[in-house]
């Protein structure tokens, strides 16, 4: 069987991208890298600092508006790994400083947590592993 080496992108799709672009840019320090036409609709896509993952953000026409459910078939949310408690603490004083609703820092035997949204709803999470 085949290794897989890591995740090389997220796709998401969101309601505006006009929205989305500058709220994910602001937090995450993204680098653009192209802009995408694709049948009904259009993307934006972004790397994260250190070129270890990029980041596509879908518009599509026929897109009804409806914010994320995680409650619905698919993508429940999505967790980005940090290198610490330390860095996670950091991360919660950036989302405060942009003003971000997020849960405090959960503790757990099996790592420390920090829940956010982006605009359409879509769960995002921080992580730390307990080792960190």
């Amino acid at each position: 069987m085949s290794t897989i080496t890591g995740v090389h992108h997220l796709s998401l799709t969101v309601r505006n991208l006009e929205a989305s672009i500058p709220w994910y840019k602001q937090l995450f320090g993204l680098t653009k890298i192209m802009d995408e036409p694709h049948e009904g609709g259009r993307a934006g896509v972004f790397m994260l600092p250190g070129g270890q993952l990029f980041i596509g953000l879908h518009a599509h026409d026929v897109n009804d508006g409806e914010p994320f459910a995680e409650t619905r078939t698919g993508l429940d949310h999505i967790s980005f790994a940090v290198s610490s408690r330390a860095e996670l603490e950091a991360w919660e004083r950036r989302l405060a400083e942009l003003g971000v609703t997020h849960s405090p820092i959960a503790d757990r035997p099996y790592g420390s947590v920090l829940v956010f949204r982006d605009p359409d709803n879509i769960q995002l999470e921080l992580f730390a592993n307990p080792d960190a």
